[in-house]
Formats: C-alpha cells, sequence, structure tokens
C-alpha cells in the first residue's frame, strides 16, 4: 500500500480508504471487513451519520480491536444546514457513537448549489460552527465534497476555508480535471468519492466495455487511471465484505505511470468511442448551458456517450433514472422535457442535433425512476 500526502493537512493517507457505506449487514460483518482493510494497509475510514448503524459499528469495532487511534485516520460527513447550530449536536452525537473525542477530517457533504454555498458563507453560518469546533479540537481537518457544478467547486476551494476536497472524477467523467488542477495549486487532498459507482458501476461490466480493456478489467483500469494521477490523494473503495477488497486492492502498489498495455486498452476505448458515435459524439464542452428548460444537456449526453459507445446502458438507466428525483444531487429535468427552442444550438461547437439527441438518450435510459439515499 503506498500513502500519499493529502494536501495541507500533512496526513499520510493510504491510496485506497474504504468507505462504510454498505458493510452494515452485522456487526460482525462489519468487523471483518474493517479488520481486512487495516491488515492490507488502509489506514483512513468514511463514515456518516447517515449510513445507518455505521458510526456505531466503527465504534464497536475500534475498541474491540483495541486500535491506536493515533495510527488510524477517521473522516466523518455532515451535511449543510441553513440552522447551523444543529451542527454541534451532530457533530457531538457523532463522536459518542464513534467512541473518540476528535475527528481526524470532517467534510461538510453536498455544497451542491449556490444556496448551500451561502449557508456556508453566512456570519454564524455552517462555515463559522466547523471552525468553532476546530478550534476545540473536536476536528482536525475541514473539508467539502460537491456535486455541483465545475465552477461553484472552483469558488468553494478558493476560499480557503477547507483543507480537502471529496470529488467525483473517474475514467468516464473527467469533467473535474480542473478542480485537480486548482485543489493541488493550493495545496489541498483530494479524495475521489465512488470512482467504482458513479464511475460506471464497473464491479458489473457489460461485455463490451470487457473486451476493449484486456487483459485488465474495466475497474483495474480506472483505478489506474486515477493512481497513476498524483494529483489524487485517495480512492474510495466501498467494500460490503471482506473479499470485496480483491480486486480494488490488487493495484494498492500500482500507482506509477500507465503501463503499455495499460495505454494500448485506452486507445482502443477512444478508437471505439469514436467509431461507435461518430458525428453524435459530445464532448462535454458544456457551451450548451443553460437550458430554458433546465435540462442538463451535457450530463445526459454523457450518459448517451457511455451506452452507444461501450454498451453501458444498465449504468446509463441507474443514474438517469434519478434525474427528478435526486433534487441537487442531481439536478435538472429529464431530456423529454426538450422544446425544440433551440437556444443551444448555435451555442454548440460540433453543431449536434440536441434535442434529437436528447430525445433519444430519453428512450434508451429512461426506465424506473430512483431516489438517492442523500438528501
Amino acid at each position: 500500500m503506498e500513502y500519499r500526502r493529502f494536501g495541507r493537512t500533512n496526513l499520510a493517507l493510504s491510496v485506497f480508504s474504504l468507505g462504510l457505506m454498505r458493510c452494515l449487514e452485522s456487526s460482525e460483518a462489519f468487523q471483518a471487513t474493517v479488520k481486512a482493510a487495516l491488515d492490507r494497509g488502509i489506514n483512513h475510514l468514511e463514515t456518516a451519520p447517515a449510513y445507518g448503524s455505521s458510526e456505531t459499528y466503527l465504534g464497536q469495532t475500534l475498541q474491540q480491536l483495541g486500535l491506536d487511534r493515533a495510527q488510524l485516520y477517521l473522516t466523518s460527513k455532515l451535511l449543510p444546514t441553513p440552522q447551523a447550530g444543529d451542527l454541534w449536536g451532530q457533530l457531538r452525537d457523532s463522536l459518542q457513537r464513534l467512541g473518540t473525542d476528535y475527528l481526524d477530517c470532517l467534510a461538510l457533504h453536498g455544497i451542491n448549489t449556490p444556496e448551500h454555498w451561502a449557508w456556508v458563507q453566512a456570519a454564524g453560518g455552517c462555515g463559522d460552527v466547523l471552525r468553532q469546533a476546530q478550534d476545540q479540537g473536536l476536528i482536525r481537518h475541514l473539508g467539502f465534497s460537491s456535486h455541483g457544478s465545475l465552477d461553484l467547486i472552483q469558488q468553494v476551494m478558493a476560499s480557503d476555508r477547507f483543507a480537502f476536497a471529496n470529488l467525483h472524477y473517474s475514467l468516464f467523467f473527467q469533467r473535474n480535471a480542473p478542480a485537480l488542477d486548482l485543489a493541488q495549486s493550493l495545496d489541498m487532498g483530494i479524495f475521489i468519492i465512488s470512482p467504482a459507482d458513479k464511475g460506471g458501476q464497473l464491479y458489473t461490466p457489460p461485455a463490451t466495455l470487457t473486451e476493449l480493456c484486456q487483459p485488465h478489467s474495466p475497474l483495474h483500469l480506472n483505478h489506474r487511471f486515477l493512481l497513476s494521477d498524483r494529483r489524487i490523494t485517495t480512492l474510495s473503495v466501498g467494500a460490503a465484505v471482506p473479499a470485496e477488497l480483491a480486486d480494488p486492492l490488487g493495484v494498492a502498489d500500482a500507482t506509477g505511470a500507465l503501463s503499455p498495455s495499460e495505454q494500448a486498452a485506452l486507445g482502443r476505448l477512444e478508437q471505439q468511442r469514436r467509431q461507435r458515435l461518430g458525428a453524435d459524439h459530445c464532448s462535454q464542452c458544456y457551451a450548451c448551458l443553460p437550458c430554458p428548460e433546465g435540462i442538463p444537456i451535457p450530463d445526459l449526453l454523457r450518459l448517451r456517450n457511455l451506452a452507444v459507445a461501450y454498451d453501458m446502458t444498465a449504468f446509463g438507466q441507474y443514474r438517469y433514472g434519478m434525474v427528478e428525483k435526486a433534487g441537487h444531487w442531481f439536478p435538472g429535468r429529464r431530456g423529454d422535457r426538450c422544446t425544440d427552442c433551440g437556444d443551444c444550438l448555435p451555442r454548440c461547437p460540433e453543431q449536434l442535433p440536441i434535442p434529437t439527441l436528447l430525445r433519444d438518450t430519453h428512450q434508451r435510459l429512461a426506465g424506473s425512476r430512483r431516489r438517492r439515499l442523500w438528501g
């Protein structure tokens, strides 16, 4: 296991972190998963009050395993709120459940809208409350996560309020690359969250994607793509049982430049994308926005790109099913809400027939609609 400096926190985190949202079948299963992760060299555990019994189980596990708290880094997450005083009670409850008197890291989870950001910045708001908790030693380092726009993420980073950021970024979602550059310039740690699931449900890849990535698995290729990027400190792995640690941790020491065979696989992915999508490929420039109907055009066309190029239809249906059901975690409206107003057409440098592609996206991906865990 390699360890990397987590920006100006100066914590040396394992390049894989254990996310504790899924291993909740029992306290025994939870403890076994944590122990297996620690035995493999993971030293950073991420939990949250919203993860069911996760904090309680983790507190019990820390006590039962007799772990040296100074050798283990704990992160929990709280949601931003306009009633900032509520955070005090939530933080103290988390510490009680965890059986510890401090958190190494606390992430304000989901600064997804300008309104959320205003709550943080307000006098006596979320930011001030957490800073007071930090001054009292209850929190060592403050960070944030965001599912919002790249512009919003960069605004929050540039405020200098936070020492690290939890972000979505993967082989199949590189929109936040400029945020990684900014974080590096500001000496912020970067924790990549859900690289396997939100990165494409890569633990259950379609046959087309599997074949293109050979001799590597899509999950391996995505993890290697991320680990080879020195802007990134650590990746989340959300194992439900110890056995689910094997595949991701198989590359825990493979953190250098991509190998020739890995580069060749990336080349095949690019060639396949060009061949299958042709002139309908959306390059994700975001110039088409804003849409008068509130349709997140690039996000929906990204899902279409993946479904057409790599047969990642199940993943597209999973994510598209959250549109209009997940609030600010996946904002906007479905592709069939397009009214053919044409506002987007002159903005598109590729001259894509955007209304037609949005209807095609809806036809391909509309299915059962989902709610999100958070919010």
